[in-house]
């Protein structure tokens, strides 16, 4: 075609009959077609970014009116699922494949960058791997992976590691067909023959319970559909009970009993929680003695139990349900131990008789303290081990109960991530945890608590062209708030490419719930420090680096404090010239995507680029409607804007709601379409408006997983696919072309 066009150019209104003529001026019609096919090969990797209708719709609360354009892209459950799309469907599919074509076209020049960097990713995990052995009621358990396989392989050996094994549940072979595919809640029973797993193959989050038959290998006919994955056993091996799912709210609300003997349809109610700010579900005492339902709001704990010897009887209120009470249970022989915040921000630790739960029974065994934040225990037949925050790095702490000997762990580097890891057996003196920093791989060590020596059984073995740790180093230097609050930033760059100019940095944080971000290795990280990059993780407030206050200071009412330390936090990278405007990034997922969106739009002209991922932007909508997917668990984090404070406060941060016309930095969002966390719509919405604000040549690009949720894709493998694709967005702002 193009060729045609040339010719009849050059001839078709020419006079010469020769073909002298031709000739003469063959090599300006080769010119003249190098560049036609120079001009259509530009026009098709710079697509004009796509547009999509607006079907206005007015929202009024509190008297004030917002109109949004894009309220119409929110699909139901059913509409998504259907075998035939309604028209409304289809136009969101139209749209969501525009925005796939655009992104596509506008990034198919990293093609190969990204294909170099899933390759490097892929080729630093051992494909032939296997968990670190624990052992459980007689049985060792553990987890191996096979080469060119994406699942994982759960086995068993009898008392001794060297017995034969046993394949319990082969992933791979069950989630053949499947695009995604998960498995959640294992457990086996009491004596060791059966096994209950969940499987979830959308990815919202809803599992259907099987029965495996250990013995004989095969699975029992009945299954339970629409629960959270777990069950708990009880001793008679016969019941279990586990967590109906509210299809509309995704909440776990009811927890049912069921006998193996009879079919799911008959299985009995034996609690529903109606307050919907509640999380539920049932699970087993480590000591096997107690089937325990919690129940857990923001701000609330509470606990039924029951005798798992007796799994006809009634759950029994472990204390009433107070206001503003946090606390964990665990049994231990005569007592529950309790780790409570009552009267105590930072957590006290405290105990009680089985027969004499309720609070005014509780006697304190660890007071509260200021600077330490009690986060966990673990307890053995002679020990009690706490998990404390302190100075904003976890330790282990460990309390002999016959001696009283109290002691921590060395863990020898500065900064360093450090948790208690599987311990089921309880007359052992060997602690099992795990550890890593930001340049020591992810490790597994057993711990002697009575001589106090370590052993590392397992340290993740990063392979292909290897981990060589010298050739890093890491720092945690402090930022200061605009109200004089500290703010750790943990930094990790190659040696060799770290130049007294500013260079590329990654700033990653979460900031919400309380979750606070350890320094951790990550082979997959190496991909960007081995270019050049700078990574940096941060915890402002909302979590808790510092304690309970760092919380407190960052929700609610104080939520902008979140934004704020973000941002005081990149101001001081730049002021201290690790990075520069020009080069300094930004991501963060969920609420930490939130976190990352409110940050670009109060200070747009910090960042050079930013990924937002699986975001949750519409704050203000989401907030206003119960029926959203886990919304009604959220008001005591962000607030309820169906009071007008939480309203107008909520709305000064909302990224969708404070969409301007501005010059933000180039932007990817990701999403997953059947996400059950952040629904698929905020994303889409978020970025169908930015496209209508949207000023300056910056690229703004969305990522939708048709075949995932929150997590992204299942597999050990898939994941990376989309990894490449970031981590390529990114290089190529950053002029790193290879």
């Amino acid at each position: 075609m193009v060729e045609q066009v040339a010719v009849n150019h050059f001839v078709g209104g020419s006079s010469p009959s020769s073909g002298a003529f031709l000739i003469a001026h063959l090599q300006t019609f080769k010119l003249y077609i190098s560049l036609i096919i120079v001009i259509m090969a530009s026009c098709s990797t710079n697509s004009t970014p796509p547009d999509v209708k607006k079907i206005p719709k007015e929202i009024k609360t509190h008297d004030h009116v917002r109109t949004d354009n894009y309220y119409w892209m929110r699909l139901t459950d059913e509409q998504k699922s259907a075998k035939k799309y309604d028209s409304q469907t289809q136009d969101v599919i139209n749209y969501i494949d525009d925005e796939t074509e655009y992104l596509n076209k506008s990034l198919k020049h990293t093609k190969p960058l990204q294909k170099a960097l899933y390759d490097e990713m892929v080729g630093r995990i051992k494909k032939d791997d296997q968990s670190v052995p624990y052992l459980e009621n007689g049985y060792y358990y553990y987890v191996r992976y096979e080469d060119k396989k994406e699942y994982p392989i759960y086995c068993r050996k009898y008392k001794n590691l060297n017995n034969d094994e046993q394949i319990i549940l082969d992933v791979n072979v069950l989630a053949e067909g499947y695009d995604y595919f998960a498995i959640g809640g294992m457990s086996i029973s009491p004596d060791n023959k059966l096994l209950a797993y969940g499987v979830d193959t959308l990815s919202r989050r809803f599992y259907k319970v099987h029965f495996k038959n250990l013995i004989s290998g095969e699975n029992l006919e009945h299954t339970i559909s629409n629960t959270t994955g777990g069950v708990a056993w009880a001793n008679d091996n016969e019941t279990v009970f586990y967590t109906l799912k509210n299809k509309v709210t995704l909440l776990g609300e009811k927890i049912y009993k069921h006998k193996l003997s009879t079919h799911s349809d008959q299985d009995q109610l034996v609690y529903h929680e109606k307050d919907e700010t509640y999380y539920n579900g049932v699970y087993r005492s480590k000591s096997g003695q107690y089937i325990i339902i919690y129940n857990s709001s923001t701000l609330v704990s509470d606990y039924h139990i029951l005798d798992a010897n007796e799994p006809d009887g009634k759950f029994i209120n472990f204390s009433p349900r107070g206001e503003k009470h946090e606390y964990d249970i665990q049994h231990y022989e005569d007592y529950f131990y309790i780790i409570s915040n009552k009267n105590s921000p930072n957590n006290r630790l405290m105990r009680t008789k089985v027969n004499q739960t309720e609070l005014s029974n509780w006697e304190e065994v660890i007071p509260h303290r200021d600077e330490v934040h009690l986060l966990g225990l673990e307890i053995f037949k002679n020990y009690l081990v706490l998990s404390e925050r302190k100075d904003g790095l976890r330790a282990i702490r460990i309390k002999n109960m016959s001696s009283g000997d109290d002691s921590y762990i060395d863990f020898e580097e500065k900064t360093y991530s450090a948790y208690i890891s599987t311990n089921e057996e309880y007359n052992t003196n060997i602690l099992r945890y795990g550890y890593s920093s930001m340049l020591t791989p992810s490790s597994v060590y057993d711990y002697n608590m009575e001589t106090k020596e370590k052993t590392l059984l397992k340290q993740t073995e990063v392979i292909g062209k290897g981990y060589d740790k010298d050739l890093y180093d890491a720092e945690t230097v402090y930022a200061t708030s605009r109200d004089g609050e500290k703010i750790p930033i943990y930094l990790v760059f190659r040696k060799d490419m770290r130049i007294n100019e500013p260079q590329p940095l990654l700033l990653y944080s979460y900031g919400s719930y309380g979750s606070t971000s350890d320094p951790y290795f990550s082979s997959t990280r190496l991909s960007l420090l081995d270019r050049g990059f700078i990574y940096a993780l941060t915890n402002v407030r909302g979590s808790q680096i510092f304690g309970r206050k760092s919380y407190e200071d960052g929700k609610l009412l104080k939520k902008k404090n979140t934004f704020y330390d973000f941002i005081d936090a990149g101001k001081y990278l730049v002021n201290e010239r690790y990075t520069s405007s020009d080069q300094l990034f930004c991501s963060g997922g969920s609420a930490g995507g939130l976190l990352i969106s409110a940050v670009i739009n109060m200070k747009p002209d910090l960042w050079k680029g930013a990924i937002s991922a699986v975001p949750f932007v519409d704050v203000v909508t989401t907030m206003l409607d119960p029926s959203i997917p886990l919304t009604s668990n959220e008001w005591d984090e962000w607030g309820d804007p169906r009071e007008k404070e939480y309203y107008d406060y909520m709305l000064s941060y909302s990224p969708y709601d404070q969409i301007e016309d501005k010059t933000y930095p180039n932007i990817l969002v990701t999403s997953g379409f059947f996400d059950s966390q952040v629904q698929y719509w905020e994303p889409l919405k978020y970025v169908a408006k930015l496209r209508d604000h949207w000023q300056g040549d910056n690229k703004l690009y969305i990522h939708m997983n048709m075949d995932a949720g929150h997590g992204g894709k299942s597999g050990r493998f898939r994941i990376y696919k989309e990894v490449a694709l970031e981590y390529a967005f990114l290089l190529d702002l950053a002029g790193k072309k290879s």
